[in-house]
């Protein structure tokens, strides 16, 4: 495509979005750049955020639809900072009255500054996701239709299956992100998530199963056949494998964390702790340790917000910073954090991409975005059979982390034994117990099979949950304690 055809076309989307926005409206160009100009006239920083989102749910629970919600929310935030000082105000109504009440209460924080403002964008014409709104792009009954062949199909596969949940959930939104001088940057992004649930029961014994997928796409793929027969299959296999599951061992032992989601425990006991507010802050495990060793040099980790269609990735973040593959961990060095603006600003460093916020009525903070270890050079085979006696964690469900020592624990979905280099017994119980830093320093061998989740991550910091991506090779992490009922 020539740039002129990209100029074209921002134009005509830019004029149909803005029906989304000043509809039913007295604003324009001229009035928001004046209200915005005078909001941030002695602010260090700052924007006004528009937001549009169009969501849709739909829960197939026990062979009957059990809920099914739409939902059109629209809004502003407006935001100025001084030095560290933030001013923040948020309406659902995007007018003039709206927007002067809160240019009014945001000045507070301004008075007697003289600013830094820099209004100026880094300007992207990259695209990560197309702009088409999942929610169009199928029909109700279609989608209805197809989480009810979810349920009739897992339970002709197994006849212990119980119950059998599916939801399929969707989101389209639209943000412009304004700076004094009339320039603004805009994103649409598309959003969409499958997840099926499966409870089997055997000899009186109840087990669980689950797999989801999800993506920055339409719907085409999730209503797929294919697409959602190997989900479901793959949901009653792990409940089929728990229901043949043992006591999980406790105690200090290897263990081998399978690739993909368990990178989920990377993202929670390591990322937020290299985000950048925590940091200057002197909060996190790893402030202070910028260059020093942290990990074994086989350990490589980034947060990369630019892959193409992923869960976690962004053209733009909610400040209007193009994202990027931030290095954070490069072999065993503590390379980078992941910083938004203000952050950046008062460490002296350039912003990455990360300002993130749930919504319009939320200021942007440093959060991750897709955030992954690389593959090292052993085999997983090779690895497992330098296990003689450990623990192999392949999914995980919840956990808890604290970011002022990295302290974790997670409980794990599926495992097993692994004895004399061979994967033994299922285990049920089992968690993972220690801090993110000692479990870096523990990593010995990485494997050559590094990959993404299958994209359902949501994380959650102060209150605000933002779609994200996880993902590592399989890895071998030393003494590590393993909470659980039987003895090893």
């Amino acid at each position: 495509m020539q740039m002129n055809d990209i100029q074209n076309k921002d134009k005509i989307e830019n004029q149909n979005t803005e029906k989304l926005f000043f509809s039913n409206s007295d604003l324009n160009d001229s009035k928001i750049d004046k209200i915005v100009s005078d909001s941030l006239l002695n602010a260090d920083d700052g924007e006004l955020y528009l937001e549009f989102c169009e969501s849709e749910s739909f829960v197939y629970d026990d062979q009957r639809l059990k809920s099914a919600s739409f939902d059109i929310s629209k809004g502003f935030g407006l935001r100025a900072i001084s030095n560290e000082s933030t001013g923040y105000a948020h309406s659902s109504d995007i007018d003039e009255s709206s927007l002067k009440k809160a240019s009014n209460t945001v000045n507070f924080v301004t008075k007697g500054n003289k600013g830094s403002f820099n209004s100026s964008f880094n300007r992207t014409n990259k695209k990560l996701y197309h702009d088409v709104n999942p929610i169009n792009s199928s029909l109700f009954a279609e989608k209805v239709e197809t989480l009810k062949k979810i349920d009739e199909y897992a339970r002709k596969q197994n006849p212990n299956v119980k119950q059998v949940s599916a939801a399929l959930n969707g989101e389209w939104q639209v943000v412009r992100i304004y700076r004094p001088g009339g320039i603004f940057v805009e994103d649409i992004r598309p959003l969409v998530r499958l997840y099926i649930s499966v409870v089997l029961e055997k000899n009186g014994r109840l087990e669980n199963g689950s797999r989801g997928s999800g993506g920055r796409i339409n719907y085409d793929n999730f209503l797929n056949d294919n697409h959602w027969q190997n989900q479901v299959n793959e949901a009653i296999q792990q409940a089929e494998i728990n229901l043949e599951s043992v006591d999980a061992p406790a105690g200090e032992m290897d263990v081998v964390l399978g690739p993909g989601y368990p990178g989920i425990l990377l993202h929670e006991a390591i990322g937020h702790g290299l985000e950048g507010d925590f940091n200057r802050k002197k909060t996190s495990a790893f402030s202070n340790l910028m260059g020093e060793r942290i990990a074994d040099e086989s350990v490589t980790v980034v947060d990369d917000g630019t892959i193409d269609s992923r869960r976690g990735s962004l053209s733009i973040d909610d400040e209007g910073t193009p994202t990027n593959c931030t290095t954070l961990i490069e072999n065993g060095i503590l390379t980078g954090y992941m910083q938004d603006r203000l952050n950046s600003r008062l460490m002296g460093v350039n912003p990455t991409g990360n300002g993130r916020r749930e919504s319009y009525a939320h200021a942007p903070m440093p959060r991750m975005t897709n955030t992954y270890m690389l593959s090292g050079d052993k085999s997983p085979e090779e690895i497992i059979k330098s296990v003689k006696n450990g623990l192999y964690a392949v999914d995980f469900g919840g956990g808890q982390v604290d970011i002022t020592n990295g302290k974790f624990v997670f409980t794990c979905t599926e495992a097993y034994k692994i004895k004399d280099g061979k994967v033994d017994q299922p285990v049920k119980g089992a968690t993972l117990i220690g801090s993110g830093p000692e479990v870096l320093k523990r990593v010995k061998l990485v494997g050559n099979d590094s990959k993404m989740d299958t994209g359902t991550g949501t994380c959650g910091k102060d209150g605000q949950s933002v779609p994200v991506g996880v993902g590592q090779p399989t890895m071998l992490v030393n003494n590590l304690t393993v909470g659980g009922t039987a003895t090893a």
